[in-house]
C-alpha cells in the first residue's frame, strides 16, 4: 500500500473524498500523464491541477510541498497526501481493473522505486521536453481540472 503523509486540516478546495494530482503543466511528459488519465479514468474518480496554477499553488502549500521547484507528482485527497511513486501508485489504483496489474509494483521497496522514479524526474525535460507555458485543458476535459474559489 503506498504510504501517504497526513496533514491536520482537510486539503483546500477539494470535496470530501476527491482526489487531485498535481502534475508540471509545462513538462511534456506530466501533461501526456494527465491525457492519460483523463481518457483512462471513465469513472472521474481523479481531478487535475497543474502546480503552477493557482489551486495548485494552493494545495502545495497545504502540503507542505516546495512551491518553487516541483519535480514530483503529487496526489492530495482529504487529509493524505502522495509524492513520487507512491503518487503513481494512488493513481493506479483509482484506474478501471485493466491496470491494476501495476499494482504489484508495490512490491518494489520504495526506495528503490524512488529512486527510479527522480532518475526520470530529475531528466524529463532533457528526455521529453517542455512546453513554454501551461497547456490549456480541451473544453470537454475542462471539468477535469481543479478550479476553486482563489
Amino acid at each position: 500500500m503506498p504510504t501517504s503523509q497526513t496533514r491536520p486540516a482537510p486539503a483546500p478546495l477539494l470535496k470530501p473524498g476527491e482526489t487531485v494530482v498535481l502534475f508540471d503543466g509545462v513538462c511534456k511528459l506530466c501533461n501526456g500523464w494527465a491525457r492519460f488519465l483523463i481518457r483512462h479514468d471513465r469513472q472521474r474518480r481523479v481531478r487535475l491541477a497543474a502546480v503552477q496554477s493557482p489551486e495548485g499553488r494552493a494545495l502545495l502549500a497545504w502540503a507542505g510541498l516546495p512551491l518553487d521547484q516541483f519535480d514530483t507528482l503529487a496526489v492530495i485527497r482529504d487529509r493524505h497526501y502522495w509524492v513520487r511513486s507512491d503518487a503513481v501508485l494512488e493513481i493506479i489504483a483509482q484506474l478501471p481493473r485493466a491496470w491494476r496489474p501495476l499494482l504489484l509494483l508495490r512490491g518494489i521497496p520504495r526506495v528503490l522505486r524512488d529512486w527510479a522514479y527522480d532518475r526520470i524526474a530529475r531528466n524529463r525535460y532533457r528526455l521529453f521536453g517542455k512546453y513554454d507555458t501551461c497547456l490549456l485543458p480541451d473544453p470537454d476535459h475542462e471539468q477535469r481540472f481543479l478550479k476553486g474559489p482563489l
